[in-house]
C-alpha cells in the first residue's frame, strides 16, 4: 500500500509516545557486527530498513530473535560468515554502507553496492566513506556491480579531518576506530543526537570514545568489544512531527520527550510561526493562539528565515515539517537547506493545495503562507519528511486529499498512521496503481 487518503480538517488532540530514531537504530544495528557477544536492544521500531538489515544478518548466519510485541531484539554474531564475492548488502538504503566497518574488522573484506542511495535528496557521494576506509588501511577495487574492499589484517588507527560534518561518515570513522590498533582522532565530526546515542551504545560495549557531542572525537582502539543491553530514546523527528501536526490542525497534542535539552533551537523555530512549545514532566506540547502567523523580523525589508544545516543548527530533516507550517501560517518565510541540493523541488505539489511556494534555487524556498487551501491529490518524492509534510498540509484542510507514493514514511516511522488516527485523524493506506 503506497497511497494515503487523508480526510482533513479535524483538530488533533491527545498523547503520543514516539518510536526510536531510525538514524540511531540503523547504525547501532550495524555496530553490533563488531562484537561476537550477545546484544539485546529495547524499543526497536518496526520499519522496513530495520527488516532489511536483520535479513542481511540472518543470511550471514547471525542469530536474530525479534519479539514483535515488546520490540525487544536479541542479536548474536558469533557464527556470522561473509564472502564479498557472494554476499550482497541492501540496496536503496543509505545506512547499509555502515555494515562495511564491521565486515572489514571481522572478515578483512567488504563491499559497497552501486545502488546505495536512500532518499532522493540530490547527489549523495560515497567518496568520503571510501576515504575513511582507505585511511584505516583498506584497499578498494572497482567491480562491475560495486566496490570490493579488503584489509590485510587489523585496521590501523589514524587522524582525519572531514570536508563537512557528515553523520554517516562520522559513524563509519568511529566504527572503524573502535577496534583499530592505536588512537584515532576525527575533526569536524557530526554531533547530532543520534550520533551521540550511537556513540553511547558503543561505549556500553566497551569502546573508548572521548568528545561525545562535540566536533572532535578521540577513539582508543580496543582488542575486542563485549555485549549488553541498550534502550533507544524517543526520536526527536517524531516528537517535532507530532507537535507540528497538533499546531497545523489547531489541536493540542502532547508528546513524550525525555530530552528537552535538545530542543531550544527547535522551540525558537516553532515560535517563528506563532507556536509555543511547552516542556513539562517529560512531555512536550504545542500551544497556539488562533491561526498560525509568521513572526515579523525586527530587521526591516528581510524575510523571516529558517536555516537548516548540521547540528547544532536546525536539523535538515526537519525542514519540510516547517515548510508545511509556512504554507499554513500567514506571512512569508525563506527556507534554506544548506546540505542537500535536491531536497526542495516539491513546490509544485504544494501548489496543488493552493499553497504558494517559490523555489529560489536548489537550496532555498520561499513560502507565502495564509492563502486559501483546498483538498488535492499530490505525489510525494522519495523523501521521508516531505511525504509527512504533504500529509500535514492535507490534515489541516477540510475534505479528502490523496498523498500518492507515501511509502517512504514506512522507512522511518512504525505505526505512523495508526498513531495519528489515535489523535483523531481520519487517514488510511490504500493500494497505489
Amino acid at each position: 500500500m503506497s497511497n494515503l487518503i487523508v480526510h482533513g480538517g479535524t483538530p488533533l488532540a491527545g498523547r503520543i509516545v514516539p518510536s526510536a530514531n531510525k538514524n540511531a537504530v540503523l547504525p547501532i544495528l550495524c555496530a553490533t557486527l563488531l562484537t561476537r557477544e550477545p546484544v539485546r536492544l529495547h524499543g526497536v521500531p518496526d520499519i522496513t530498513d530495520v527488516k532489511k538489515i536483520l535479513e542481511v544478518f540472518r543470511s550471514l548466519g547471525s542469530s536474530v530473535e525479534m519479539d514483535a510485541k515488546t520490540r525487544v531484539l536479541d542479536l548474536h554474531h558469533r557464527d556470522t560468515c561473509f564472502d564479498a564475492a557472494r554476499d550482497r548488502l541492501p540496496e536503496e538504503m543509505r545506512s547499509s554502507i555502515m555494515l562495511v566497518p564491521g565486515l572489514l574488522a571481522r572478515f578483512c573484506s567488504a563491499r559497497i553496492e552501486d545502488d546505495v542511495t536512500g532518499c532522493t535528496l540530490g547527489v549523495r557521494e560515497i567518496d568520503p566513506h571510501v576515504e575513511v576506509f582507505q585511511r584505516f588501511g583498506a584497499s578498494v577495487e572497482r567491480q562491475p556491480d560495486g566496490l570490493v574492499l579488503a584489509v590485510p589484517a587489523r585496521l590501523r588507527a589514524n587522524d582525519h579531518w572531514t570536508d563537512y560534518a557528515s553523520v554517516t561518515t562520522t559513524e563509519n570513522f568511529v566504527l572503524c576506530a573502535a577496534l583499530a590498533q592505536g588512537r584515532s582522532t576525527l575533526m569536524n565530526a557530526a554531533s547530532e543526537p543520534h550520533v551521540q546515542e550511537f556513540c553511547a551504545f558503543l561505549k556500553m560495549l566497551g569502546a573508548q570514545i572521548e568528545g561525545l557531542g562535540t566536533s572532535r572525537l578521540t577513539i582508543h582502539g580496543v582488542e575486542r568489544l563485549g555485549g549488553g543491553e541498550f534502550t533507544f530514546a524517543e526520536d526527536f523527528h517524531e516528537i517535532v512531527t507530532f507537535l507540528a501536526l497538533g499546531a497545523i490542525t489547531g489541536g493540542r497534542v502532547e508528546v513524550k520527550n525525555s530530552t528537552p535539552e535538545q530542543f531550544p533551537l527547535i522551540d525558537r523555530t516553532f515560535a517563528k510561526f506563532g507556536v509555543q512549545i511547552v516542556h513539562e514532566n517529560g512531555w512536550s506540547r504545542a500551544e497556539t493562539q488562533g491561526p498560525l502567523k509568521v513572526k515579523e523580523p525586527f530587521t526591516r525589508n528581510i524575510l523571516q528565515k529558517v536555516e537548516a544545516a548540521p547540528w547544532p543548527y536546525l536539523p535538515v530533516d526537519l525542514l519540510p515539517i516547517f515548510v508545511a507550517l509556512g504554507i499554513k501560517a500567514e506571512g512569508s518565510v525563506m527556507f534554506w537547506n544548506k546540505i542537500y541540493d535536491g531536497a526542495m523541488g516539491w513546490t509544485s505539489e504544494l501548489s496543488k493545495f493552493g499553497g504558494h511556494a517559490f523555489l529560489s534555487d536548489p537550496h532555498r524556498m520561499v513560502t507565502f503562507g495564509g492563502k486559501p487551501l483546498h483538498p488535492a491529490e499530490v505525489e510525494s518524492p522519495y523523501i521521508i519528511r516531505v511525504a509527512i509534510a504533504l500529509l500535514m498540509v492535507a490534515a489541516s484542510i477540510s475534505g479528502k486529499s490523496v498523498i500518492r507514493n507515501a511509502t517512504p514514511i514506512r522507512r522511518a516511522h512504525p505505526q505512523f498512521v495508526e498513531n495519528i488516527c489515535s489523535l483523531g485523524a481520519r487517514i488510511e493506506w490504500v493500494d497505489g496503481e
